[in-house]
């Protein structure tokens, strides 16, 4: 029953429970958990940039720290710095056929009604083309700090990700020395500090190197600028480095490096930027002097202390919303790469620790990699030391990039996704073009794979080229924000837009099957898997997904009665792409075509368990995807093991979902926590957080459901600030197995259901008002 005490709601439910108004907002935790499920440390200096460097990023900037004695090294990022696009000397074509291909769309279609089905290479022959001027992220090179006379010494190195801090302290001749790094998102600097407990012992000298010979490096006083054109499409790049110490002497040298000998302590602020910006069809700005100068210039002005206050203020906000006690207790003389190597599974406090710290470590990561103002977490996040890196470090469109924000809203970020919600809209008007020349429809499209110039056709890679789904997976993200934040404002002004012309693109290109009367997407093509069909599950699951969501928004809104009649009609002949087969697996295509030894790292056909919403526990579906997802085995690259946890959760199987995450730990994680594919890519850290958010609280269903899938190894435990659709953080506690403590904070007024073992009948429905909070014991 629900009365009230002192104007504040109460809601009583099982022994009783007691709210009052929440002194905090939905997002704000004035206390702070000091664990060690945050500190990752190491006994050595790193050796290898993938697997033992450690990461610290702004959104915009990020740096590896690698910890080394003789010279420091932070090779360093700025996610703009990229080859390719307009200006390339390759050309660039946006991946819009360069020749008109009259027909050659309804061709493949017409083959694929009379064959049933065609290899990847004749598809790619009629409908592909070679790349062209796409690109690759750029490493922007390395700062290196030369010390001399530095020997092999006690040591330690470390990365604290509740505080946002890199931490190297090593002891040489009873002197104590310490390092610390830190990506400052406020003032858009990376910031170094180098420190000793004896006066006169810190020297050092400060230098750049780079892979690419187009740039020069010029000191002078306490600067060092780096400044540079790329050769493929003369983008023009700048990083500006300066350095304050107190005692000792500075020297600017010729050859662009900066030496600070016999200081009593030094630190430095490093800015850097391009003249990239987000606007089709150029995708140039203003030269990045003025703003980079600006910045360090302000971040110098500002002082360290400040700076570094600034910037654990901004971080802890962020990061300490969330705390997660699963049982853990790390050695205090275990280090992190010892940790994950003695990892048995999840039987043991140590274990539990390094469970809980890999989840806080997905935390950490979208924050350092995906703040307002920048691109979103590209494959690598914004960690790059190539020229050429794997995939060019690019936007995966097929499930990669969507990946990398599955745990941004329930794990409490909602704030990271906005590189995200801009990227998407910046992605519409190449889109557009693409849709009209391609496809001669509405909307806008992009296949499988982008970059930040707008790429939105195709290429000849004939397992990974089309892929027309994704701009309707990519909004899916903009209604889960709305889902969860309420925010009418963002649905009309960021979220409706891109879904209601992803939605038109399908009501345009949806074709009727012959074989049944249906409306199916084709060509389509179950990504990276199998032969080109009409019809494939996940196509028809991501269609439906649109163009559901779209209905649903759209009904918010108040958008016309005709489009709201077209989407219901559409979706009332359109096929579900939900098919069990012979042996009673959910079919990955519309034919039944399945085979029980297939162990492909794609499961693409159970978008409509993780990330859809079609399928509800308990139901035939649900079922038949359980036997699916059996038949694929518990392998797979990193990504692919983090997608399995999310399933198996959705499937409430909570301990195949541990056995996943332990699979992911045991054999596709790096010393540095980073997942591997191999090689690194940082969706498989992603989508392993949000896994573990699934295990224990979902919402998909309009319901919000209380340890859904707790495992066994988990038996005491307690969450606190994960979100829930709807508008609700919730704080959690458990024992045996079942909760014991429910606390939830409405952020909404609104009816609210939630469902717990620890709720009378399960379950209790209420009306929940905004800033009240309600507690359940």
């Amino acid at each position: 029953m629900k009365t009230a005490v002192g104007g504040a709601a109460v809601l009583a439910s099982g022994g009783g429970a007691l709210a009052g108004t929440a002194t905090a907002t939905e997002e704000r935790h004035d206390e702070r958990d000091t664990s060690d499920e945050s500190l990752l440390w190491y006994a050595a200096p790193a050796a290898d940039w993938e697997r033992e460097a450690l990461p610290i990023g702004n959104g915009a900037l990020g740096a590896m720290i690698f910890g080394t004695l003789a010279s420091e090294r932070l090779q360093f990022n700025e996610k703009t710095l990229w080859t390719g696009g307009p200006g390339s000397r390759e050309g660039y074509d946006f991946g819009n056929w360069r020749e008109a291909r009259p027909g050659a769309l309804d061709a493949v279609r017409a083959q694929l009604d009379e064959k049933g089905g065609l290899t990847p290479a004749a598809v790619a022959a009629d409908l592909g083309q070679p790349r062209r001027g796409y690109g690759a992220h750029q490493t922007f090179g390395d700062l290196h700090l030369d010390i001399p006379d530095a020997p092999d010494a006690t040591y330690r190195r470390a990365l604290d990700l509740r505080q946002g801090l890199a931490t190297v302290t090593y002891t040489h001749q009873q002197v104590r020395h310490d390092r610390e790094f830190f990506a400052s998102y406020p003032d858009g600097v990376l910031v170094g500090r180098l420190t000793a407990d004896r006066p006169a012992s810190v020297s050092c000298t400060l230098r750049h190197t780079s892979p690419r010979t187009d740039f020069t490096a010029k000191a002078d006083g306490d600067r060092i600028t780096v400044r540079g054109e790329l050769a493929d499409n003369g983008l023009k790049f700048e990083a500006q480095l300066r350095v304050v110490h107190q005692g000792g002497t500075r020297t600017a040298n010729a050859d662009g490096s900066i030496t600070v000998s016999g200081a009593d302590h030094l630190w430095f602020a490093l800015a850097a930027g391009t003249d990239y910006a987000d606007t089709y069809p150029d995708y140039r700005g203003q030269d990045p002097h003025d703003t980079v100068t600006r910045t360090v210039d302000g971040a110098i002005a500002r002082g360290h202390g400040a700076l570094r206050a600034r910037h654990l203020r901004d971080h802890g906000d962020l990061f300490g919303r969330v705390a997660l006690d699963i049982g853990q207790a790390a050695p205090a003389d275990v280090p992190t790469d010892q940790l994950l190597k003695a990892y048995g599974g999840g039987a043991s406090a140590a274990d539990r620790a390094l469970e809980a710290l890999f989840f806080q470590y997905g935390r950490y990561l979208l924050i350092a990699s995906s703040r307002a103002g920048s691109l979103p977490a590209n494959l690598q996040g914004v960690w790059n030391n190539s020229t050429t890196p794997p995939w060019s470090a690019d936007y995966h469109t097929n499930i990669n990039l969507q990946m990398n924000y599955w745990l941004a809203e329930a794990a409490n970020l909602a704030e990271t996704t906005a590189p995200y919600d801009r990227f998407v809209e910046a992605l519409r008007a190449p889109g557009r073009r693409t849709a009209k020349e391609m496809f001669g429809s509405r909307g806008w499209v992009v296949h499988n794979e982008t970059n930040p110039y707008g790429f939105t056709g195709v290429h000849d890679w004939s397992t990974s080229f089309w892929f027309p789904e994704a701009a309707a997976w990519l909004t899916a993200q903009l209604y889960e924000h709305y889902r969860f934040d309420g925010s009418t404002q963002y649905l009309r002004s960021t979220a409706y837009p891109a879904m209601k012309e992803a939605a038109e693109f399908w009501l345009d290109n949806l074709r009727t099957d012959p074989r049944d009367g249906a409306l199916v997407a084709t060509p389509s093509y179950s990504p990276e898997h199998g032969d080109f069909t009409a019809g494939d599950s996940m196509a028809q699951q991501i269609v439906h997904d649109l163009l559901t969501n779209t209905l649903e928004a759209a009904r918010v809104l108040g958008d016309s009665a005709a489009f709201r009649a077209e989407l219901e009609k559409t979706l009332g002949k359109l096929d579900p792409g939900l098919r069990v087969g012979s042996w009673g697996q959910l079919q990955e295509w519309k034919a039944d075509l399945d085979s029980r030894t297939d162990d492909h790292r794609h499961v693409s056909h159970l978008y409509a368990l993780h990330p859809g919403r079609q399928i509800e526990p308990g139901s035939k579906w649900a079922d038949a995807a359980k036997v699916s997802l059996t038949a694929r085995g518990d392998g797979g690259t990193g990504w692919s093991k983090a997608w399995k946890v999310n399933f198996w959760a959705r499937l409430r199987d909570g301990d195949h979902a541990h056995k996943m995450l332990g699979e992911q730990l045991k054999s596709s994680t790096l010393p540095n926590l980073w997942d591997t594919h191999p090689p690194f890519q940082i969706d498989g850290n992603f989508g392993a957080t949000s896994g573990i958010v699934e295990m224990l609280l979902q919402s998909q269903f309009d319901a919000i459901e209380v340890l859904p899938a707790l495992p066994a190894s988990w038996p005491e435990g307690s969450v606190r600030g994960l979100r829930a659709r709807g508008g609700a953080r919730l704080d959690i506690e458990w024992s045996g197995g079942r909760a014991t403590r429910i606390v939830l904070t409405a952020s909404r007024t609104r009816e609210l259901t939630l469902r717990s073992g620890l709720l009378k009948g399960g379950e209790k429905t209420f009306k929940a008002r905004a800033g009240q909070r309600y507690v359940f014991d």
